[in-house]
C-alpha cells in the first residue's frame, strides 16, 4: 500500500467527526495524532450518538459532496487491491478539489506509486518532482519505500537522485543540505580549509592590484621608478599564489562533491533488501554490527563456483561474520509483478524496518538483535535484485571499474566499504585479512 511523507517526517490522522444535531449540520473537528512511524494517511471517520428512528418527518441527508480528503483514502484502498487505473483517477479527482498542501502531496506521491508500479517511469519521476519541489516531500521517503522498489531499478530514478544531490530549483537544496551535514560530520576540517583558501586569494589578489601599476611604473623606467626585477617577481608570486589556492579550492569542492556521491550510495546500500534463510527479509541497515557482507556479482557461473569454494572455508568465515550476498548479473531484468499490492510482497514490507526514532531504539535493543543473529546464516538472497545491480554499478563506474564486470565487495560490520576487487575472491587471502568477530580489531570496526 502507498503512503506519502509528512513534510514535518511525523504520521498524521485526519479524522472528520460528524455529530447529528436537531438541523442535521456538521461540526468538523480536526484530531492530530503523532506516531512514531514518518507516514501519511488520510482517513475519513464518522463518529455520531444514535439518531431517532427514521420518521416520515424527519428530513432525508443528502450524499456527503467528494472532497480531496475522500478522494485519496479512496484511491489508497484501491491501492490495496491492485486497482491501480482507478486509484490513479481518484488521485487526479483529489488534485483538482482545491486540496491542501497535505493533501496534494500525498495525491502527488501515491500517483507515482502507480505508474511505478505499472513501469511508466517518467510519469512517476514528474509526480514525485512535483511533490518533492511544492509540497516539501523528504527524498528519504523515496529511497526507503518498498512501494517504490520498482522505480528506483529505472534511468529515471537515478536521473531524480542526481537532481536531489545536486540541489536546485526543481528538486530543492532539503536532500543536498542533509547530504551536506554528514559530509561535514566526516570532513569537519573542510570549512577551515576552504576559508584560508579563501582568504589567500583575497590577499594575494589586493596584492597584486596594488602591484600592477608599480610593475607598470617599472617597465616605463625613468627617475624614481621601482626596481623591475622585485617588482615583476612580486607580481608572479602573487599571481602564482591566485592559481595555486584557485586549484586548491576547485580541487576541495570535487572531493565534495565525491565525497556527497559516497554517502548516497552507502545510504542506498544500506537500505537494500535481504532474504534470511529463515526467510526473513530485512534491510542491509539491520545487519551492522553482527555480519561483514561480502557481494558476489558477476555471471551465474562464476558466481556459483565462488560460492561452493566458500563452502571449504565454512567454519573459518563463519568465525569472521561473513555473509555471502550473490548477485547474478541480468536477474534483476525480470521484474515480477504480483496481482496485487505495490513493490514488495505483503509479508516483505511487514519485515521491513520502520525509519526513525522508534527504527533506532529497536536495532539498539539486545532482544532484538539476538533473534536476528540467530537467523542469519552462511548465505543471504537479494530482493529487488534490480535495485542491487544498479547499486553495484554505480560503485564500478566510481572506482574506474568497466560497470558489468564480474566483482567482489567486501562490506564492514558498521556497513561501509571495506574493500572490492576484480573477479570473485580468494577465500584463503580474505581469512588472512579478516579478524575474528571476537578480536579487538572487529570491535573497533563497529
Amino acid at each position: 500500500m502507498a503512503i506519502a511523507t509528512l513534510p514535518s517526517s511525523h504520521h498524521l490522522h485526519i479524522c472528520f467527526f460528524s455529530s447529528a444535531s436537531s438541523k442535521f449540520s456538521i461540526t468538523t473537528q480536526l484530531c492530530l495524532n503523532f506516531p512514531p512511524k514518518n507516514r501519511l494517511s488520510l482517513v475519513i471517520c464518522s463518529s455520531s450518538t444514535s439518531p431517532p428512528p427514521p420518521s416520515s418527518s424527519s428530513p432525508q441527508v443528502s450524499e456527503p459532496t467528494p472532497t480531496a480528503e475522500s478522494c485519496v483514502n479512496a484511491g489508497l484502498d484501491l491501492f490495496s487491491k491492485g486497482r491501480v487505473k482507478d486509484a490513479l483517477v481518484l488521485f487526479d479527482t483529489a488534485l483538482t478539489l482545491n486540496p491542501n498542501p497535505v493533501e496534494a502531496q500525498a495525491a502527488f506521491y501515491n500517483k507515482a506509486c502507480c505508474h511505478a508500479y505499472r513501469g511508466e517511469g517518467n510519469k512517476a519521476a514528474e509526480c514525485l518532482r512535483t511533490a518533492l519541489k511544492e509540497y516539501n516531500l523528504k527524498f528519504g521517503t523515496i529511497l526507503n519505500d518498498p512501494d517504490l522498489a520498482s522505480f528506483r531499478a529505472l534511468p529515471e530514478f537515478k536521473e531524480l537522485q542526481e537532481e536531489a544531490r545536486l540541489g536546485g530549483e526543481d528538486i530543492g537544496y532539503s536532500f543536498r543540505r542533509d547530504l551536506k551535514l554528514i559530509s561535514e560530520v566526516q570532513a569537519p576540517f573542510r570549512g577551515v580549509r576552504r576559508f584560508f583558501y579563501v582568504a589567500f586569494i583575497a590577499a594575494a589578489g589586493i596584492s597584486t592590484f596594488f602591484t600592477i601599476p608599480r610593475l607598470i611604473r617599472a617597465i616605463q623606467g625613468g627617475d624614481g621608478a621601482p626596481d623591475f626585477g622585485a617588482t615583476a617577481g612580486n607580481a608572479a608570486i602573487n599571481v602564482a599564489g591566485i592559481v595555486v589556492f584557485v586549484a586548491l579550492l576547485f580541487w576541495d569542492n570535487k572531493k565534495e562533491e565525491e565525497q556527497l556521491a559516497q554517502i548516497l550510495r552507502d545510504e542506498t546500500l544500506s537500505r537494500l533488501p535481504l532474504r534470511l534463510s529463515t526467510d526473513r527479509i530485512v534491510e542491509l541497515v539491520q545487519l551492522r554490527d553482527t555480519v561483514r557482507p561480502v557481494i558476489l556479482a558477476g555471471k551465474k557461473e562464476t558466481v556459483s563456483l565462488a560460492m561452493r569454494n566458500a563452502e571449504k572455508f565454512r567454519t573459518e568465515l563463519l568465525k569472521r561474520g561473513v555473509l555471502l550476498v550473490p548477485v547474478i548479473w541480468g536477474e534483476g531484468r525480470e521484474t515480477k509483478i504480483g496481482k496485487k499490492g505495490f513493490g514488495l510482497s505483503q509479508k516483505a514490507v511487514a519485515s521491513l524496518p520502520s525509519i526513525g526514532e522508534d527504527f533506532d531504539q529497536r536495532t539498539q535493543s539486545i532482544i532484538a538483535k539476538s533473534k536476528l543473529k540467530s537467523e542469519i546464516r552462511f548465505k543471504a538472497e537479494v530482493v529487488s535484485p534490480a535495485e542491487w545491480e544498479r547499486w553495484i554499478r554505480d560503485q564500478q563506474k566510481s572506482e574506474g571499474v568497466t560497470p558489468g564486470e564480474d566483482v567482489y565487495i567486501i562490506l564492514r560490520l558498521d556497513g561501509r566499504v571495506r574493500r572490492s576487487g576484480k573477479g570473485m575472491p580468494d577465500w584463503a587471502q580474505i581469512l588472512k585479512e579478516l579478524p575474528p568477530m571476537e578480536a579487538i580489531l572487529s570491535k573497533l570496526e563497529r
